[in-house]
């Protein structure tokens, strides 16, 4: 079985500028490209999962989602896309929920696709349908405090269910690959 991390893009990886679809708006949060390096080196699969509800709301279209993470991947330093797969969920809030996070839907398909072992499964992400979607697909969580304020820290939920807030991505991936994680 082997190991991996799913993670959210808008607010994890670069800054969330709502609605982001234009390469030219992508603003990669500090530390990343060097934390994803070091994720993959350690034996670690990526998987990005983002909900995209622009998309479903007609604001871009998905190949503007594709184009925008291709150009995310080559600012960030990757001569190849380092994600095993991605998972851009394109419903709006109102819709019946497929892949859109909390759904654990990508999660599930990707443990069962891949062997990944649950237990070294990690859903990474800045707001709480993030950690929900990690709940809900059976792996661990972690928090990180890189997304816009307005959102809030879902404190409660993050103290239920045992998971740690981070300062960020590369917080995270230190303290994860220093084994400092249990």
């Amino acid at each position: 079985m082997s190991k991996a991390l799913f993670l959210d893009r808008d607010g994890t990886l670069v800054v969330d500028t709502h609605y982001l679809h234009r390469p030219d708006d992508l603003q990669p949060l500090p530390g990343v490209g060097d934390a994803l390096r070091a994720a993959v080196d350690a034996g670690y699969r990526l998987f990005l999962f983002t909900n995209q509800s622009g998309i479903g709301r007609g604001y871009y279209s998905l190949e503007d989602a594709v184009r925008c993470n291709a150009c995310m991947v080559e600012i960030l330093g990757f001569q190849a896309d380092p994600f095993t797969k991605t998972c851009i969920a394109p419903e709006t809030p109102d819709e019946p929920t497929v892949y859109r996070k909390p759904s654990p839907r990508f999660i599930l398909e990707m443990r069962e696709q891949y062997g990944l072992d649950p237990a070294h499964c990690w859903m990474v992400g800045d707001k709480l349908c993030d950690v929900e979607a990690g709940c809900n697909g059976g792996i661990r969580c972690a928090f990180v405090r890189t997304g816009k304020t307005s959102d809030g820290e879902p404190t409660d939920f993050l103290q239920a269910n045992g998971i740690t807030a981070f300062a960020d991505l590369a917080a995270f991936v230190d303290a994860l690959l220093a084994g400092n994680l249990g």
